[in-house]
């Protein structure tokens, strides 16, 4: 019986994730009660999250990038309208959205996780993560390590070693795009444990599995299994 609103940015992107979100909806696309788009200029999404709770709206998709994702967040709160909220993965790190929107407005929210999240205490002892922070320590002393983004790329980076390495003394860029599409269960220092990357000619999507998330006020909070491995 949810009353959904969705959020998006007006891109190739952001209707990607509404077409892909009400695909899942299928014959319950009905339940979408509000649905609306911001520009990459727009000062905020103020006047957005006040038509979503005008309209009724108990359930919130907030398919963002990062600086709006904390606005959205932050003004979701201020109006006091409480729905339960999901928010896309590019947009959950905690150090760059949750902070500056205030981590007390973003308790409850739910998202997904592929990586190891650098706030997450559980990860303290991981030898991958401890990999992780060395690196950071020697070649980026002043970044943020709540920042997902950093994490992400080192995984990226990680990520193209190990294609240089297949691709061994034949750096042709035919060769790079074809080792690119021959990624065989490939694990990342910061891959959440059962997730392998895997490439091929026909599906060039590295990673196909992800961990349910919810903030607790401090750090996200895996639950449930990981789906899609």
């Amino acid at each position: 019986d949810a009353k959904i609103a969705i959020l998006y940015q007006n891109d190739d992107s952001g209707r990607d994730y509404v077409k892909g979100f009400k695909e899942g909806l299928g014959a319950k696309v009905s339940q979408v009660v509000s649905e609306q788009s911001y520009e990459v200029t727009d000062p905020t999404v103020d006047s957005q999250i006040v038509a979503f709770k005008a309209a009724g709206a108990d359930v919130f998709f907030n398919m963002t990038t990062p600086k709006f994702a904390a606005m959205a967040i932050r003004k979701t709160y201020d109006i006091g309208w409480k729905p339960m909220q999901y928010l896309v993965n590019v947009a959950a790190s905690v150090g760059t959205v949750l902070v500056p929107a205030g981590v007390e407005k973003a308790v409850g929210i739910v998202s997904t996780q592929y990586l190891k999240d650098p706030t997450d205490s559980g990860w303290a002892d991981d030898p991958g993560m401890r990999k992780w922070l060395a690196f950071m320590k020697q070649y980026y002393p002043d970044g943020d390590l709540k920042d997902a983004s950093n994490l992400y790329g080192y995984a990226v980076a990680q990520t193209l070693v190990q294609v240089l390495k297949q691709c061994g003394d034949d750096l042709t860029r035919e060769n790079v795009m074809r080792q690119a599409a021959n990624l065989k269960d490939f694990e990342l220092d910061v891959l959440l444990p059962g997730i392998k990357m895997n490439t091929s000619p026909g599906d060039f999507a590295p990673i196909e599995a992800e961990q349910l998330i919810r903030f607790d006020g401090k750090q996200w909070v895996r639950f449930g299994d990981v789906m899609g491995r």
